[in-house]
């Protein structure tokens, strides 16, 4: 028997989902980092910052909550005007707002500080949470679009919009309202079956498309193992582009290919190597045998193998 409806939105709110209390608290958290960072920068000569968006998995609402294995990131884009895209770099934007950091929190040992891929980190210890502060050189003509640099490739920029890309996944939570649900769902699976090189992004990606292509119809469960059954039959070798897309879409000969909605010229999943698609479709055919199994023998343990030994329908 397939799992319910309610049971399964009992394992997301009591199990996945970040609780209320921890929301509003890192909440208030990161408004605190923005005023103080927006009040150090005001008429500073370094740096202009226009506006400040919460961006990433909080701010859609499909994050999960923090564990010892799984800490709870926010990004916060800082859109930044008046500097030319050809003639910054990631490092000298790091290295600009690194140094307000330390004014602002002048007491934090400076180990507290990490320069992340394509943002910098600040850590608060005591709440566990990390927050990934994001430098947007902003687009005077698109309001809402900017570039954003990329530090494993000194040079190259790509066109971003943070508000655009929240507007996505309320899109598909208007369509289905078990969206999020289905996106955290399957961001624990990832997280339970190692596949690092599935990204958090490229996961609600692939959702949203399994969401277009085949409709809100069916229970929590139908349409996670669609989700799964996707990935395994197509084997990631097809294009996955959106209504939202404008044209032309980019080429691309990167074995995954997911065009951005917010811009075309980019696959977000330009980094899956060969090798990782191939383990990420093995291991999305091993969770839908699994799962498949699990509701024809009506056996809830069998879940724990797709989700992890914490996987619970109900209080103990």
């Amino acid at each position: 028997m397939p799992l319910s409806n309610t049971k399964l939105c009992y394992y997301d709110s009591n199990v996945l989902r970040l609780p209320a209390d921890k929301r509003t608290e890192y909440h208030a958290q990161v408004d605190r980092l923005i005023a103080e960072l927006s009040k150090s920068l005001k008429d500073k000569a370094e740096i202009k910052i226009t506006k400040v968006v919460k961006a990433g998995s909080f701010a859609k609402f499909t994050i999960l909550r923090k564990t010892n294995l799984n800490p709870v990131d926010v990004d916060v884009v800082f859109y930044i005007s008046g500097r030319n895209i050809d003639h910054e770099t990631l490092k000298g934007l790091n290295d600009t707002i690194y140094d307000l950091l330390l004014k602002v929190y002048p007491n934090k040992a400076v180990g507290d500080f990490e320069i992340q891929r394509k943002a910098l980190t600040v850590e608060f210890v005591a709440s566990g949470l990390n927050v990934d502060v994001v430098p947007v050189i902003e687009d005077p003509s698109r309001p809402g679009y900017g570039w954003q640099f990329d530090l494993e490739s000194p040079g190259t920029h790509l066109e971003t919009c943070a508000p655009c890309q929240i507007q996505f996944v309320r899109a598909r939570k208007a369509k289905d309202k078990d969206f999020r649900t289905l996106v955290r769902l399957a961001k624990r699976w990832r997280n339970y079956a190692e596949l690092k090189p599935l990204k958090s992004f490229t996961i609600e990606l692939i959702m949203a498309y399994v969401l277009d292509k085949n409709g809100s119809e069916g229970s929590i469960e139908q349409k996670f193992r669609r989700f799964l059954v996707y990935i395994a039959q197509s084997q990631l070798k097809e294009v996955i582009s959106f209504p939202e897309n404008q044209t032309p879409l980019g080429t691309f000969s990167d074995p995954v290919v997911i065009i951005d909605p917010v811009y075309s010229l980019n696959n977000v999943a330009a980094r899956i190597t060969e090798e990782e698609r191939k383990t990420i479709v093995a291991g999305a055919q091993s969770a839908w045998e699994a799962a498949h199994f699990a509701s024809t023998e009506d056996d809830e343990d069998i879940w724990k193998e797709v989700f992890g030994p914490g996987f619970k329908t109900e209080e103990e």
